[in-house]
């Protein structure tokens, strides 16, 4: 998904300043973006108003696309505020030049409010929904339904979808969305039924989860964030609790490295490893730890192992471990400010038995990372994990992907984000739901979905590379949802920075320069000294 955000645009639409894209993190549930336009009329901006600026935005974007005066436009309205939104844009379109058709679904007499006042405003005939076709026009702009619709299309509306797609697909010819693609759900990115798949997709003031959850990502295609008048104080009220997975929402708890510092400052990290077959998994994810920032980073593994780790490893230390005894010896260290376990480590009750003895070692506070093995060894059981979770002496993060969530967790209901709020809940961890569309749940509700993992990103070790990532940036201290937030994100960047032909080693090597363009404005002197 491409994002861009517009500032509240003319009355034409003509000349958006960019907004600052690192000005927003929040996303806004259907419910809540309805209470943000409710408290924004309440408070004295008229709803006709904001139904203008939204079409203004919606016209300039689809001014974009056409080009040149004198193209065709079709514009499909709804009976609600997304059709009020559309018979505006429709009318600004016409005013630039443009010959505009307009469309609507349902009787005149059955529009209300200001989709009502909007539809007045439009002073030229309108045809049914039924009677139009996408043949002969250059653009079609999409605002039949918005992001509340509450069952699946069918009937006259769905075939209208279905037209409209067959039409984008043989032509290349774009399709503008109001809001979300008509059919997309706004709370979860699923497809009710059919939903238009869109060139682009323009909402207004904040996205909503289903702008960034799959297949919702794909079907907006480019997606424009719209100011169109109600003000960031609305969020106060609203309080949302979930997120954007970008560098605002965890940034200024990043652990920046000071002048001052040294490494023993910055944490100590400890991977437990495998038998002498198994152990390229933990040396990723330790790697990984020591490229997100840990002062120090240390291997825990079978003494069969050690010459197989020594092999290929050398800024990282290594320790001989063979059970439980020996791993809480290792842990009593207070140095040791976070553990890894999982990836690469094997499947069964030796692993539930070191799982046991990492959670309920109570020495000191130190954060714990479970991936993989550690996951899987517990399927079925999440109730049995969770009690040793209870008793961990600092935060907990599990990083399942799909089917390790599912062994682990069973089949919880409901969209991709609120399976992960409901699984942190019930099992009292941060939980890393991994895929193109990583969602990270904090069991007090918080939640941050990802947008910016490259396709090459899903390739063998790229999970326990982000294992480390996620245990480094614990070891030093920093929160375990803004931790595991940090770490998904800088996952995606890296992985981007790389780009195709990527391979799990390389996530690592690319991460310095992700870094250096995130820090170094902050890291930087503000004034260089001159000599004299």
């Amino acid at each position: 998904m491409q994002l861009s955000r517009l500032a509240a645009p003319d009355a034409l639409g003509h000349d958006a300043d960019m907004m600052n894209a690192r000005d927003f993190a929040e996303l806004l549930t259907t419910t809540e973006m309805a209470e943000a336009d409710r408290l924004t009329i309440a408070a004295g901006t008229p709803g006709i108003v904001l139904m203008e600026n939204a079409g203004a935005a919606v016209a300039a974007e689809a001014s974009r696309l056409l080009g040149r005066s004198g193209l065709e436009a079709l514009v499909l309205c709804g009976p609600g505020n997304n059709g009020g939104d559309g018979f505006v844009a429709g009318r600004l379109l016409r005013q630039m030049g443009y010959g505009v058709t307009m469309a609507l679904l349902g009787d005149p007499q059955g529009l209300r409010g200001d989709a009502l006042e909007a539809f007045r405003r439009w002073d030229a005939p309108v045809i049914p929904l039924r009677d139009a076709s996408p043949a002969g026009s250059d653009l079609v702009i999409d605002g039949l339904f918005g992001a509340g619709l509450a069952r699946d299309l069918d009937g006259e509306a769905r075939a209208a979808v279905e037209r409209l797609n067959a039409w984008s697909a043989a032509s290349r010819k774009p399709v503008v969305a109001i809001d979300v693609p008509s059919g997309l759900d706004g709370d979860t990115g699923a497809v009710r039924g059919a939903s238009v798949r869109a060139t682009s997709s323009v909402t207004f003031f904040r996205l909503k989860p289903g702008h960034l959850l799959l297949p919702g990502r794909v079907l907006c295609g480019r997606t424009i964030v719209a100011d169109i008048g109600i003000g960031s104080g609305v969020l106060d009220a609203i309080a949302p609790k979930t997120f954007e997975n970008a560098p605002p929402l965890w940034l200024r708890d990043f652990p920046h490295p000071a002048v001052e510092g040294h490494k023993y400052v910055r944490g100590h990290a400890l991977v437990a490893t495998g038998g002498a077959t198994t152990t390229g998994a933990g040396r990723l994810s330790a790697r990984g730890a020591l490229r997100a920032g840990a002062g120090l980073v240390t291997i825990a593994s079978p003494r069969e192992a050690l010459a197989v780790n020594a092999a290929h490893l050398t800024a990282i230390m290594l320790l001989a471990c063979d059970g439980p005894a020996e791993f809480e010896a290792i842990l009593a260290d207070r140095r040791k400010t976070a553990f890894a376990m999982g990836p690469g480590f094997g499947i069964g009750p030796a692993t539930r038995e070191m799982i046991a003895a990492a959670l309920t070692h109570h020495g000191h506070a130190r954060a714990t990372v479970l991936d993989a093995d550690a996951l899987t060894s517990f399927a079925g059981e999440a109730e049995a994990l969770a009690r040793l979770i209870a008793c961990a002496p600092g935060p907990v993060v599990l990083t399942p992907h799909d089917g390790e969530f599912a062994r682990l967790f069973g089949d919880l209901e409901g969209s991709r984000l609120a399976r992960a709020r409901s699984a942190a809940a019930q099992i009292g961890a941060t939980i890393v739901l991994k895929g193109p569309d990583t969602v990270v749940a904090h069991p007090d509700g918080r939640a941050s979905i990802a947008a910016n993992a490259p396709p090459w990103l899903a390739t063998a070790g790229s999970g326990d590379v982000l294992t480390g990532f996620v245990t480094g940036l614990l070891a030093q201290g920093m929160g375990a949802f803004e931790a595991a937030s940090a770490a998904v994100w800088l996952h995606g960047a890296a992985a981007q920075a790389f780009g195709p032909g990527l391979i799990a080693e390389d996530i690592g090597e690319a991460l310095p320069r992700v870094l250096r363009d995130l820090l170094m404005p902050v890291t930087s002197p503000r004034t260089t000294p001159t000599c004299r």
